[in-house]
């Protein structure tokens, strides 16, 4: 029999019969393997198990443990349960329906409208259809017979898809008498969907477009196991009770009001976290060599065309006109970092440069997608723009690194980290992205950094570097990114003076630490469930005397800890203490100073944290110097917040 040889992930081969598939080679690696494997990557492609293996093919077997294997195993689920809802419901007219983080979710047109009343009906049809465990097929058929076989079925959304398509041939995926346009790549069959849950029925515009019909979209989630759909499901549970929309509004952290949809209003309060965010991030780039600057929020459209954002962003811009002159808002700072070095000659000895910008920016985005503080119309980004020449790019990449790590340990994030490289619309030359794109491997690999490549994901002028971080949750947040770029030089004609005395182009690193300070501000309040480190909580401590006879001592210890610089608040209302201790703990402030007799006697304070508890009485000289060193230390709170003990509690 003939044999074939194909590439592992570790650059070792397997030799397999002719003929075999991805699964074939799962089972030859081992059974354990084969029996969790979702799909394969096939020389870069994402593709299902059942897909035949080729001479030379380079071969990595997914699993649930990897965002590509989830995706497969998402993808088939979504089938699963328009399978099921065709069962339940008949005359549903099939949309779209794809994997997305965390699950999947399936657009559908039914009369009545599905609401989560049907949902039961719909998983108890879904765990018929993975008991009979149904193999997935992969089928092509011309274009035509594609056509003919929606248009019989009356699903006129299938019928636009196709309509639209280029191909001249179609992919179904089928499993028993279920049929749907798809890519793929799907399960080998139906029973490997061991757990799922239905989750929730929203509204969504056909193809985001608010003139097409409003369809419903069915979100679910589906796992390998029972014990991960539970802990999940947990963690979903602890989420809903974090969302920063509820605890903004809780903590009167900040509002959005009707006359401003994706605008935030920051309240006192939200403002006392966001300034001791922005006073941190001062220090930090005054110690590091950043000049600070600040550049218009409304420039003419020609800086705009010049800087390639014209083409490639337009869309997300908002216009106006002064004095008949179109001017764009600005949905990034670039260009104005670009000009503010053009605005004086340069030399080599005055680089590396490092402008640091808290800049506004303004972004179109359709209200369908705004959430929270998370996606917002506008926001301030933590911009800065390093230019420097071509010997100088690994130590700033370096230093940005080191930066990054720097401020995310403080908040006690983990993070991955992903090398994204050239998208399809971009600026610049090849020789230009490799070099960047070298440049940015180049300095991961001195530092030692596990990382991804994330193919075509870069911005539209260069490769870059994201930070995505994992919160107390475990869900993954893209904050931070390192983009190099060699093209916007060129576009704003960007020289320096090198050593040589001829003209030089430089280089510039695009940064951001936080990324959009809101959108940071509102994972940090989830990441914390609203219990802030001591140093950026808007209310440090309360004083609460136990009875009115107490309040001038109360306000004597409230005047103590002002003057010491504390963000402090007395309780005197009429309520009771154990009312008040409540409502304190309610409102996350980390210490309750409970004041009476005994402790005006000492000059001493009863101590209560809002998660410790009781911690007994201490000298009020002894209680400060304890909390100036939590806030000067930026201290993370002494109970623990993780993923574990929710998972654990709940």
């Amino acid at each position: 029999m003939s044999t074939i040889q194909v590439v592992l992930p570790d650059g070792s081969s397997k030799e397999l019969p002719e003929g075999s598939t991805a699964l074939d080679l799962a089972q030859a690696i081992g059974p354990r393997l084969a029996k969790s494997a979702t799909g394969a990557r096939i020389n870069g492609e994402v593709l299902s198990l059942q897909t035949p293996l080729k001479n030379g093919d380079e071969v990595a077997i997914l699993t649930f443990d990897s965002k590509d294997g989830q995706y497969v195993f998402h993808h088939s689920a979504a089938h699963v349960m328009a399978d099921a809802i065709l069962r339940v419901r008949p005359d549903t007219k099939l949309a779209i329906g794809p994997p997305i983080e965390d699950g999947f979710y399936y657009d559908v047109e039914a009369e009545p409208p599905i609401t989560e009343e049907d949902l039961p009906a719909i998983e108890a049809e879904m765990a018929r259809i993975v008991k009979e465990d149904i193999p997935f097929v992969r089928r092509e058929v011309p274009k035509e017979e594609a056509l003919a076989h929606f248009r019989e079925k009356g699903d006129q959304y299938k019928v636009e898809l196709i309509e639209d398509l280029d191909d001249g041939t179609i992919t179904y995926f089928q499993h028993g008498d279920f049929t749907d346009l798809c890519r793929g790549p799907h399960l080998p069959s139906t029973g490997k969907i061991k757990a799922f849950k239905l989750l929730s029925v929203a509204g969504a515009y056909w193809r985001g477009d608010e003139r097409n019909p409003m369809l419903q979209r069915i979100y679910g989630t589906a796992f390998p196991s029972k014990k991960q759909l539970d802990e999940y499901l947990a963690l979903r549970a602890e989420a809903e009770k974090r969302d920063h929309r509820k605890l903004g509004r809780q903590l009167d952290l900040f509002s959005f009001q009707s006359v401003g949809p994706g605008f935030p209003f920051f309240h006192p309060k939200g403002m006392v976290v966001m300034n001791a965010l922005l006073d941190y991030w001062h220090e930090e780039h005054r110690k590091r060599g950043y000049g600070q600057v600040r550049t218009p929020i409304i420039l003419d459209r020609a800086l705009w065309e010049q800087s390639g954002h014209w083409d490639h962003y337009k869309e997300n811009m908002y216009f106006t006109q002064i004095d008949e002159r179109d001017f764009a808002i600005k949905p990034m700072n670039c260009p104005g970092g670009m000009l503010i070095y053009r605005s004086d000659r340069r030399s080599y000895r005055d680089l590396p440069l490092r402008l640091a910008e808290l800049g506004t920016v303004h972004r179109h985005e359709k209200s369908g997608v705004l959430h929270g503080l998370m996606r917002v119309r506008m926001f301030t980004q933590d911009d800065a723009h390093i230019f420097m020449t071509p010997e100088q790019i690994q130590d700033e990449v370096i230093g940005v690194i080191d930066f990054v790590d720097a401020v995310y340990s403080l908040f006690g994030f983990e993070y991955a980290v992903e090398l994204s490289t050239r998208p399809e619309k971009a600026i610049g030359t090849e020789e230009m992205w490799q070099n960047a794109t070298d440049a940015l491997r180049n300095a991961l690999d001195v530092k030692g950094i596990d990382y991804r490549i994330n193919e075509g994901d870069g911005a539209f002028y260069g490769p870059k570097i994201d930070f995505h971080i994992r919160d107390s949750l475990k869900r993954s947040w893209q904050c931070a990114t390192i983009q190099l770029d060699f093209a916007m030089p060129e576009k704003f004609d960007l020289e320096y003076t090198g050593s040589d005395g001829q003209f030089h182009r430089p280089v510039v690193i695009h940064r951001v630490i936080y990324g959009a300070i809101e959108r940071f501000l509102g994972i940090l309040i989830e990441h914390f469930a609203g219990a802030f480190p001591v140093w950026l909580a808007p209310v440090q401590a309360v004083v609460i005397p136990v009875a009115p006879a107490f309040e001038d001592y109360a306000r004597r210890v409230e005047s103590r800890l002002f003057e010491a610089g504390i963000r402090v608040e007395t309780d005197l209302g009429p309520d009771t203490m154990k009312y008040k201790i409540r409502n304190a703990q309610t409102q996350q402030v980390p210490y309750m100073l409970v004041v009476g007799e005994r402790e005006r006697e000492n000059e001493a304070v009863s101590v209560r944290h809002r998660r410790l508890g009781d911690l007994g009485a201490l000298p009020l000289d002894a209680f400060l110097d304890r909390l100036t060193a939590e806030i000067d230390t930026k201290a993370l709170d002494p109970a623990s917040n993780t993923a574990e003990q929710v998972g654990a509690s709940s």
